[in-house]
């Protein structure tokens, strides 16, 4: 087979066509089974037009490997994981392309436990085999069977909170017409079972990979006014809104104002240590002031690593850390494997509303006056390198401390920038957070911006 451009630094994603299609992701199955010497595999799908081909495709190429399939049928990414864990299985795969546009397609794969497999960990290993076409004869296909985990993941979620904590709330949810309804409902029905006092209001709640309202994809600010819109009209606790395979969520406080990430991950991590004192918190590089100071305050031990799942997960078993967040709104657990859980987040800050007896708005606060961020903001950019060098140039003087660990990370006394390459798009990536001065944030993005696009 030609060269597979589909293979990206953690995962597959590719145009529907050329780069992925039905005799790739077969491909990809036969060579999966064999690299991973896989007995069992779990598979599941998102709701995409072009999933359930795809995924069809998936478990002939396993099957052809001597692979066993379990089909979990409409999932999302972290049912996946959930699977990988909770299942005996050699490995799980999730066709999904997340929020990429309609006309993409693509795969999470995972090992036993669900480790991650990514371009360093098995992933290029894949799509070589593929290219060469090395693949063993096999004597025996495996066999396909259909089964529902729902019940068990839903049973996992709950043991994440106390519900007879839960005071009433009203909660907008918006699925964005991805994977995220089924779990959703489900959820409901067990608080309604438990009388837990929460009203749903749900928002393109229903499945339809045609995206009648656009991708889902919350972190662009144009796809965040339905949401904001309801927790207004319905006078709401809380809006939540998700990715299309929901290892995301997005979280919007009871006056409709989105809230970054970056906060949320200070909110969780003073959550856990609460409960687990002097646990260590796994953090990005791209904006830490908050983080490492909630964390320290709260008897725990800050942990930095290099930004992306594969990087974070793998830190967070070498640490044994409780919890690990990114500022791109990915959260970590190590009772569900260490992998990103897009539901585990909002059940813990509804718990975190009702035992503090206070709002999202007044938990985040503080954090948001102390230390105010640009959120990310990109750049298109085809010489990245010679412009890391010339932010670097042009602050080193002022700058108390430079680290590499992940692009550029510069701390002056009162502000720090992290600017970095992105692993999948060719796109400069910029973050600058302040001491107590939001004027100075826009006044150091306008400097650094002058400097990328010199």
């Amino acid at each position: 087979m030609s060269a597979l451009t589909c293979f990206k630094a953690y995962d597959i994603r590719g145009r529907l066509g050329d780069e992925l299609n039905a005799d790739i992701a077969y491909s990809i199955g036969k060579a999966f089974g064999q690299y991973m010497n896989a007995k069992t595999v779990a598979i599941g799908g998102d709701i995409r037009l072009s999933s359930e081909t795809l995924k069809a495709a998936l478990s002939h190429g396993l099957q052809d490997s001597g692979v066993n399939v379990i089909d979990l049928g409409v999932t999302g990414t972290e049912e996946i994981y959930f699977a990988a864990f909770h299942l005996d299985v050699d490995g799980a795969i999730e066709v999904t392309a997340s929020h990429n546009p309609m006309d993409y397609n693509g795969m999470k794969l995972v090992g036993r436990g669900a480790k991650p497999i990514s371009g360093d960990s098995g992933l290029n290993d894949i799509r070589d085999m593929i290219e060469i076409g090395n693949f063993k004869a096999v004597e025996n296909k495996g066999h396909y069977s259909k089964m529902s985990l729902l019940d068990s993941y839903i049973d996992h979620l709950m043991s994440y909170l106390d519900l007879k904590a839960i005071r009433p709330l009203k909660l907008v949810v918006n699925a964005g017409n991805g994977a995220a309804g089924h779990v959703i409902d489900e959820i409901e029905a067990v608080f309604k079972k438990q009388n837990v006092p929460v009203e749903f209001i749900k928002v393109n709640h229903n499945p339809d990979g045609n995206f009648p309202n656009g991708i889902p994809n919350p972190l662009l600010p144009e796809n965040r006014a339905a949401t904001a819109d309801a927790v207004r009209q319905h006078k709401a606790d809380m809006g939540i809104a998700w990715d299309g395979d929901f290892d995301r969520c997005f979280l919007f406080d009871e006056n409709a104002d989105f809230i970054e990430g970056y906060y949320i991950v200070g909110l969780l991590a003073e959550a856990f240590l609460t409960k687990n004192k002097g646990a260590k918190i796994i953090h990005d590089p791209r904006l830490t002031w908050n983080t490492v100071q909630v964390v320290q305050q709260a008897g725990g031990i800050p942990v930095k690593s290099k930004t992306g799942h594969a990087y974070i997960k793998e830190r967070m078993r070498a640490e044994n850390a409780i919890y690990g967040g990114e500022m791109s709104a990915h959260h970590y657990f190590r009772d569900f494997a260490y992998c990103d859980s897009g539901m585990i987040p909002w059940l813990l800050v509804i718990e975190l509303i009702s035992s503090k007896n206070s709002s999202l708005s007044k938990l985040v606060r503080k954090a948001m006056q102390a230390y105010p961020c640009s959120g990310e903001i990109n750049y298109k950019v085809s010489n990245s390198k010679d412009i890391l060098t010339r932010i670097e140039n042009e602050f080193k003087n002022d700058a108390i401390s430079v680290d590499f660990t992940d692009g550029l990370s510069m701390e002056m006394p009162e502000w720090r920038l992290n600017v970095r390459t992105s692993n999948t798009e060719p796109l400069l990536r910029l973050n600058i957070e302040s001491r107590g001065q939001p004027e100075l944030v826009w006044d150091k993005v306008a400097e650094v911006e002058r400097l990328i696009k010199m």
